[in-house]
């Protein structure tokens, strides 16, 4: 399973201390069947605990997931800041979803060379 994230997710990330372990802990959750909110069409909405919290005050991810293949953190929000997403947003992203999920090996590679997606790494240290 690879794990990406976009370049919108990738500072919000940055910004708000988000680990790669962290995300790779909920997709891992995610990949055993344990999701926050499945919002159909390949779109999830996870949960992604604060730095030394837990997950009830942290954050919502939203996640483009396609079991055993990949997943793409592409948004995400503090609990605090909003409740969920618009119907607009959803309906963006499961547009987004169908067309990231689609994409086969060289296609989410040359996404990864143009800078659009980074990986997350799996090491056995996050």
């Amino acid at each position: 399973m690879r794990i990406f994230k976009n370049r919108w997710f990738e500072k919000f990330a940055r910004k708000q201390e988000i680990s790669d372990a962290a995300l790779v802990e909920a997709v891992d959750r995610a990949g055993r069947g344990l999701v926050d909110a499945d919002l159909g069409g390949g779109v999830l909405k996870q949960r992604v605990a604060r730095e030394g919290e837990g997950k009830s005050g942290g954050y919502r991810t939203i996640i483009l997931f396609r079991s055993g293949e990949r997943a793409v953190f592409v948004f995400g929000f503090a609990k605090a800041d909003r409740a969920s997403l618009t119907a607009l947003e959803l309906k963006t992203y499961r547009k987004a979803a169908r067309i990231v999920l689609a994409l086969d090996e060289v296609g989410i590679d040359a996404e990864v060379a143009a800078g659009r997606l980074t990986e997350v790494g799996r090491d056995k240290d996050l």
